[in-house]
């Protein structure tokens, strides 16, 4: 016998749509230079998307995987819910791996598409000019932010690619088995080695970071994830404020000691998650 319980497929899809339907009004703050920079949940989602449909046009179906090579920023979080949205695997790139290495990366994961960060052109620049066959599967470049674009030919301009779409993206059904994103070791024992997260581990996983036996986020929390959004999923964080309301503040580059402590005092940040050595910096300021 079966229950009459509803049931659903537990997908990234089902907490972008809780969200945005029941947090409309939370916000993601991206910090800058000069001040920062703030969505809410509503308008993050219409971008998201038209940025799956940006993705649709250029040819990425599902199953393909679409890299990431970015900061936490409001671009990297629409890429969170688009991508794994629309059946594609978000691969998300370590940005401080050897030129080698996210070479090797980009190939073994058959990259159909790679969205940058313009900040990053130096770091990536050299890695897409060696070319080889390890780059045969990448398609296109969209790139987002301010820097100097000229060591990135060809690029599609990430604003360009939404403003030619229309919210209202049609979103599939998708099993929760499938792929939804994957990264890669640092390669400490050999090359890099790849890790694919489903979209069950990703809903569990949010569930259960909020819960009260575990951090207790709610829709009252300022959440800054420090670490990472090419690493681990920045912990879950990008999912977990966003299944629950919680503003995700995030630091970009910016996650230096001096401008780290000004953006959580100016953002009253309620819970910051970093490696050790990041607060070890922020206990060394002076008082």
């Amino acid at each position: 016998m079966r229950s009459t319980m509803m049931d659903f497929p537990l997908t990234v899809g089902h907490i972008f749509e809780h969200g945005r339907t029941l947090y409309a009004d939370s916000e993601v703050v991206t910090s800058e230079a000069e001040g920062a920079r703030r969505i809410e949940f509503g308008a993050l989602a219409d971008r998201a998307d038209q940025l799956a449909a940006g993705l649709r046009r250029l040819g990425v179906k599902p199953g393909d995987r679409v890299a990431t090579f970015a900061w936490n920023t409001q671009e990297h979080q629409e890429a969170y819910f688009a991508i794994p949205g629309m059946g594609a695997v978000m691969h998300t790139i370590n940005i401080r791996l050897a030129a080698e290495q996210i070479r090797y990366i980009i190939g073994h994961a058959e990259d159909t598409v790679l969205l940058a960060d313009a900040s990053l052109a130096p770091v990536l620049g050299p890695v897409l000019a060696a070319g080889g066959d390890e780059l045969k599967t990448l398609r296109h470049l969209v790139v987002f932010g301010e820097g100097d674009r000229s060591a990135l030919p060809g690029h599609i301009d990430y604003e360009e690619l939404l403003a030619a779409e229309r919210p209202g993206y049609p979103w599939p059904e998708i099993d929760e088995h499938a792929a939804a994103a994957m990264c890669y070791t640092s390669g400490t024992t050999g090359w890099p080695k790849g890790v694919v997260y489903s979209h069950r581990s990703t809903f569990l996983h949010s569930l259960g970071v909020s819960s009260g036996e575990a951090l207790g986020l709610s829709q009252y929390d300022r959440l800054l994830p420090v670490v990472p959004m090419f690493h681990g999923n920045a912990w879950g964080m990008p999912y977990a404020a966003w299944l629950v309301g919680a503003d995700l503040l995030l630091p970009s580059r910016f996650t230096q000691a001096g401008p780290l402590t000004r953006f959580i005092a100016a953002e009253r940040a309620t819970l910051a998650m970093a490696v050790p050595t990041v607060w070890y910096d922020v206990l060394a300021l002076d008082p």
